[in-house]
């Protein structure tokens, strides 16, 4: 993929992965785009980089999304690349009362009915480029359901399945469907966890998005640095093992969450 002529929309592009893509994106020479839900992050990201172009919109909102098209297509008719980027994850207790069925399912919402929205609404707009490349942004939990984050872990599994099926059905056009999958990355997503991880056995956040640029730029289906290839790997040897050494995690979650 030619990233220094291409035209790239990244949700989710305010923080975290999204915003280390917007870094090294510019830096290639691409055209970059960047959503949002809240405009201040938005004005701020664009006080660093002014050359970026900034739209307001909440993936979980289907009527976001299709305005974010119409206003996107009429004034970015070149646009070549969406990344589906946009992502939450919690540590949730499901035998904790205090939750609600009105956002228990906000990662679904979010990590996997986002991604399945913008790619449905803006597909047929790529399907008109000479070159395009339509990219989500899964986890390597997508291969280890995590005990502690049971809603992420359907939805990243649900958003690599997703991925696999529609690289099928476009495998003869001119759209490249691609996946990158991270590790655990630090990055402010982990902000808020009562359970706080060690930064030492993540990755940092500059390094994966270097991954994901060789990705592009070589048209890799999964783009996945190499400890996920190794942990997909173990997954299908040992998946009983890998899934009880993160269920650790929960014990220690749950006596955090009932002392608060």
């Amino acid at each position: 993929m030619d990233l220094k002529n291409s035209t790239v929309l990244i949700t989710g592009g305010t923080s975290g992965i999204g915003l280390e893509l917007v870094k090294q994106l510019t830096e290639q020479g691409a055209k970059v785009i960047v959503t949002g839900r809240k405009v201040e992050a938005l004005t701020e990201v664009k006080k660093h980089f002014p050359n970026i172009y900034t739209f307001q919109s909440d993936v979980s909102n289907p009527e976001d999304i299709r305005q974010l098209y119409q206003d996107v297509t009429h004034q970015f008719p070149e646009l070549n690349v969406v990344i589906n980027n946009a992502g939450e994850m919690r540590l949730i207790d499901m035998q904790d009362a205090s939750n609600n069925l009105e956002n228990i399912t906000r990662e679904i919402d979010i990590n996997l009915s986002g991604t399945i929205h913008m790619a449905y609404q803006f597909l047929p707009h790529l399907l008109t480029q000479k070159s395009a490349a339509l990219v989500n942004v899964s986890s390597a939990i997508a291969f280890m359901p995590y005990s502690i984050a049971p809603i992420y872990s359907a939805s990243k599994a649900g958003t690599h399945a997703f991925t696999m099926a529609l690289r099928l059905q476009l495998k003869d056009t001119n759209v490249k469907v691609m996946e990158l999958i991270p590790p655990g990355v630090n990055t402010n997503l982990q902000k808020d966890w009562v359970l706080k991880t060690n930064s030492n056995q993540m990755m940092d956040v500059d390094k994966l998005v270097n991954v994901a640029i060789r990705g592009l730029k070589n048209n890799t289906s999964e783009i996945k640095p190499s400890m996920v290839k190794i942990l997909k790997f173990l997954s299908h040897i040992i998946p009983n093992a890998l899934m009880n050494l993160g269920h650790k995690e929960f014990g220690k979650f749950k006596q955090l969450n009932n002392n608060k």
